[in-house]
C-alpha cells in the first residue's frame, strides 16, 4: 500500500493543476447536481417490522386518508380572558374551516374533527388531516396554513401549530461552527508557525465539506434523508478533514525541512502518514456502514451520508493536498520547524508515566469510571416537543395543550382494530373503546371512527402522560399485551401506532441494537489492530480503552440532558430521555476516532519498539515524536463538535457534547494516560505475535516499511528500512 499511496502524492503534487481541476469539476458538478435534484429531508421514522409501522400500512390500504400527516392547530386567549366572547369564537370555528381547505388537507371521512375546548375554555385545538406524510407536506401548504392563522393572531389570540407540519425556530446555527473553525485556525497557527500552512488542512476540509453537502443534497431528492444528517456529515467532515490533512501536512513539512526534494517529500508524506490515514478513514467508514446493522432505514441513510464524507476527506488527502502544497512552493515550509527537540512536552509526559504507570493506569479507569456511573440508568427516546426551543411553534402548541388539557394530549396513541371479516365488526371496536378508557393511565379513549365498510376502525387514546415518559411506554406495552389474547382467541388485530408508539417502537429496537453494535465494534477493532500492530495485547488494551470512552461520554450525556444537570448552562430547554439513535451513532462515531489516534500515536510507538529496542523507551520516543501533532488533532475535533452544542437542537447539542468530550477523554485520558501506562506494565509481551498468525496475517506495512531510498534520493520498493523517514 505505501508504495501505491508513494506514487499516488508524487502524481498529485507534480500534475497540481489537472489535480485541482478534477476538483473543481467534482465540486461544481455536484453542486449543480444538488441544485436540480434536492428534496425534503424529514424526521419522521420508518420503522420495518414493528407493530405501529404494520399499523399505518393496515391504515394506508384499508382507511385512505388517516395514515397521511396529522397535526393540531391550537388556540389560546389573551390573559384574563376566554374563547367563549363572542369576538374570539366568531374567529375560531372560521379558522378551523379555512385550515381544513388548505392543498392537500382531507377530509379523513369518518374522523371526528370537531373543535375541543378545554373545561376553562382558554385553550382550544383541531385535528387537521393531511392525504401525505410530513416529507412531502409541500411550502405552499405550509404558507396557506400560516396565512389562515393571521386573522386570528391580528385579533389578539394566539395560535401554534404542533405536529412537525409547520416548523418554526432554528436548528443548529454558523455562528458556533465559525467558532470552531476560528479555534481550529489558531491551533494551526501555533502547530505550523505560519499562516499559509495553518489554512491549508481548512481549505481541504471545507472542499471535502462542501462535495459530500452537495452529494448529499442532490441524494435526498430520490431518498428520504432526517434533517440531522447533513449536520452529522458536516461535523463529522469538518473534524476528520482537518485532521487528516494535518498529519500528511506535518509530516510533508518535516521531511522538506530536513532538505528532501518537495515532490518526494510529498510522496513519502502519502505513503507514511496517508497510510495511517487511510486505515482510520477506513475504521470510521466501517463503523458508520455498520449502523446498517439496526436495519432502520433513517439511520442506515444517515451513516452512510456520513461515511460518504470520510472517504471523499481521505481521498482529498491524499491528492488534493499534496497539490495544494506544491501550488504553495516555499510558502508551504514557513514557519515551526517540524523536526523536533530532543526534549518536548510529550516526551517528559510519557516519561512521567512510564516511572508510575501503576497510578496512570488506575487514574484513568477510575475518573472514566466514575463518569461513566450515569449510564446504569440511560433510558433511550425520541425528542418531542418539550425539548424544542421555546422560540417555536411546536413548542409553544405543545405547552398550551399540557396546560388546557394535560400532558398526554401532546402524544395521543392511535389504536386500530381491525375486525375484516367478522360478524358486527362495529360493535367490537366499541367494545374495544369502552376496554380502553378503563386502563390506569388512560385521560379519555374516542368512540371508534370507521373506514367506508365498517371493519377498521381508529380509537384515540389519550395517556395521561407526557409522550416520552416511563409510563406513556407502559401503557402502550399494557394494551399490546391484552391485545395479544383477543388476536388469538377471537381473530381481531388490535394494533397501537401514533407519533408516541413509532418513537417508543424506534428506541426499543435501537436498544436492542446496541449488544450487537458494540460486539461488531469490538470485533472490528481486534481484528484491524492485530492486522496493524502484530500483537494479541496491544488490541486488547486498545479496545478496554475503547470502552472507558464511550462509557464516559454516554454517562455525561445521561449526567446532562436525562438529569438535567449543567442544563441550564448548556440552553437546554427541558430533561428527557437520550435521543434513542445517539448511542449506536456514538459507538460508530468514536470507534473511528479512537482508532484515530490509536494509530496514529501507537504505531510511531512501535515503530520506535522494532528499530531502537526497549519496550519503555520506545513509548518516550514515540510520544516524542507524535504527541504534539495528536494533541492538535484532538483539540481541533474538540473545538468542532463543541462548537454544535451551543446551536439550538437538542438532538445537535446532545451529539455535539457527546462527541468532544467522548475526544477529549479518549485522546488525553485514554490513548496518552491509559494507552503509555498499560503499555509499559505488559512491556515486551504487548508487541508479542504468536507464530502462526504471524505467517498467516498480512503485512499491511502501514508504516512504510517497504519503501527503499537510493543515494540519489530515488524511492523504491525494497527491503530495507529508513526508520528515521518514517516516524507518523
Amino acid at each position: 500500500m505505501a508504495m501505491l499511496l508513494y506514487s499516488l502524492g508524487r502524481a498529485a503534487f507534480r500534475r497540481r493543476w489537472v489535480t485541482a481541476a478534477v476538483w473543481f469539476v467534482a465540486v461544481v458538478g455536484l453542486a449543480i447536481g444538488a441544485t436540480t435534484l434536492k428534496g425534503p429531508t424529514s424526521d419522521e421514522f420508518n420503522v420495518p417490522g414493528t407493530e405501529s409501522q404494520h399499523a399505518l400500512d393496515l391504515l394506508n390500504s384499508k382507511f385512505p386518508g388517516t395514515g397521511g400527516a396529522t397535526a393540531r392547530i391550537v388556540f389560546a386567549a389573551p390573559a384574563g380572558q376566554t374563547l367563549r366572547e363572542a369576538r374570539y369564537r366568531k374567529l375560531v370555528a372560521p379558522t378551523v374551516a379555512l385550515a381544513r381547505k388548505v392543498p392537500q388537507t382531507v377530509g379523513a371521512a369518518g374522523l371526528a374533527d370537531t373543535l375541543v375546548v378545554s373545561k376553562d375554555a382558554k385553550v382550544a385545538f383541531a385535528d387537521l388531516h393531511f392525504a401525505v406524510p410530513i416529507p412531502k407536506v409541500t411550502d405552499r401548504t405550509k404558507e396557506a396554513l400560516s396565512r389562515v392563522a393571521g386573522p386570528a393572531r391580528r385579533a389578539g389570540l394566539t395560535v401554534e401549530f404542533s405536529g412537525g407540519v409547520i416548523s418554526t425556530g432554528g436548528k443548529a446555527g454558523s455562528t458556533g461552527e465559525l467558532v470552531g473553525i476560528g479555534i481550529a485556525l489558531l491551533v494551526l497557527l501555533i502547530t505550523f508557525g505560519a499562516l499559509l500552512p495553518a489554512i491549508l488542512p481548512l481549505v481541504t476540509a471545507g472542499v471535502g465539506v462542501a462535495i459530500g453537502l452537495f452529494g448529499i443534497t442532490a441524494l435526498s431528492g430520490f431518498a428520504t434523508l432526517s434533517s440531522t444528517a447533513p449536520i452529522l456529515a458536516t461535523m463529522l467532515g469538518l473534524a476528520v478533514g482537518i485532521d487528516y490533512a494535518l498529519f500528511i501536512a506535518s509530516r510533508y513539512r518535516q521531511l522538506a525541512q530536513d532538505g528532501m526534494e518537495p515532490a518526494e517529500a510529498a510522496g513519502r508524506a502519502v505513503a507514511t502518514a496517508g497510510s495511517a490515514v487511510v486505515f482510520a478513514g477506513l475504521t470510521v467508514v466501517i463503523a458508520l456502514g455498520g449502523l446498517a446493522v439496526v436495519r432502520l432505514p433513517f439511520l442506515t441513510v444517515m451513516g452512510l451520508a456520513a461515511a460518504a464524507v470520510v472517504v471523499v476527506q481521505v481521498l482529498i488527502g491524499l491528492t488534493l493536498l499534496p497539490a495544494l502544497l506544491a501550488f504553495a512552493g516555499t510558502r508551504g515550509m514557513k514557519g515551526r520547524r517540524s523536526t523536533a527537540a530532543k526534549d518536548n512536552m510529550g516526551a517528559r509526559w510519557a516519561r512521567r508515566l512510564t516511572r508510575r504507570p501503576w497510578a496512570a493506569a488506575l487514574g484513568s479507569v477510575l475518573i472514566l469510571g466514575v463518569i461513566a456511573i450515569p449510564v446504569t440508568h440511560m433510558r433511550l427516546g425520541l425528542p418531542d416537543a418539550s425539548t424544542a426551543s421555546k422560540t417555536s411553534t411546536e413548542r409553544r402548541a405543545y405547552d398550551l395543550l399540557a396546560r388546557g388539557f394535560g400532558p398526554g394530549f401532546n402524544g395521543p396513541l392511535t389504536v386500530v382494530v381491525d375486525s375484516t371479516g367478522k360478524r358486527n365488526p362495529r360493535s367490537i371496536a366499541k367494545q374495544a373503546a369502552s376496554a380502553l378508557g378503563k386502563f390506569d393511565g388512560v385521560a379519555t379513549a374516542s368512540q371508534p371512527s370507521f373506514n367506508r365498510t365498517g371493519e377498521v376502525a381508529i380509537i384515540s387514546v389519550t395517556p395521561t402522560t407526557s409522550p416520552s415518559s416511563a409510563q406513556t411506554k407502559s401503557l402502550v406495552s399494557r394494551i399490546r399485551h391484552a391485545a395479544a389474547p383477543v388476536r388469538k382467541k377471537h381473530g381481531v388485530d388490535v394494533l397501537v401506532t401514533g407519533t408516541t408508539a413509532i418513537n417508543i417502537d424506534v428506541s426499543d429496537k435501537l436498544s436492542s441494537a446496541l449488544p450487537v453494535m458494540l460486539i461488531l465494534i469490538v470485533g472490528l477493532a481486534l481484528v484491524l489492530l492485530t492486522l496493524v500492530f502484530r500483537s494479541l495485547l496491544v488490541p486488547l488494551k486498545a479496545v478496554l480503552g475503547f470502552l472507558l470512552t464511550i462509557g464516559s461520554a454516554l454517562g455525561l450525556m445521561v449526567f446532562v440532558f436525562e438529569d438535567g444537570h449543567l442544563a441550564s448552562l448548556l440552553g437546554i430547554n427541558a430533561t428527557a430521555p437520550i435521543v434513542s439513535f445517539l448511542p449506536v451513532i456514538m459507538l460508530a462515531l468514536l470507534f473511528g476516532l479512537a482508532m484515530d489516534y490509536e494509530v496514529f500515536l501507537v504505531s510511531r510507538i512501535r515503530e520506535s519498539y522494532v528499530h531502537e529496542g526497549g519496550a519503555t523507551t520506545s513509548i518516550v520516543s514515540g510520544f516524542h515524536g507524535s504527541a504534539r501533532v495528536v494533541t492538535a488533532a484532538a483539540v481541533i475535533m474538540i473545538s468542532v463538535f463543541g462548537s454544535f452544542i451551543f446551536g439550538g437542537d437538542t438532538v445537535i447539542k446532545s451529539i455535539g457534547l457527546g462527541l468532544s468530550f467522548g475526544v477529549f477523554a479518549d485522546a488525553f485520558l485514554v490513548r496518552m494516560g491509559f494507552v503509555p501506562a498499560a503499555l509499559t506494565l505488559l512491556g515486551d509481551r504487548a508487541w508479542r505475535l504468536p507464530r502462526f498468525l504471524d505467517r498467516l496475517l498480512p503485512n499491511i506495512d502501514i508504516e512504510g516499511a517497504s519503501l527503499q531510498t537510493d543515494s540519489d534520493g530515488t524511492t523504491h520498493s525494497g527491503q530495507r528500512v529508513l526508520a528515521r523517514h518514517f516516524h507518523a
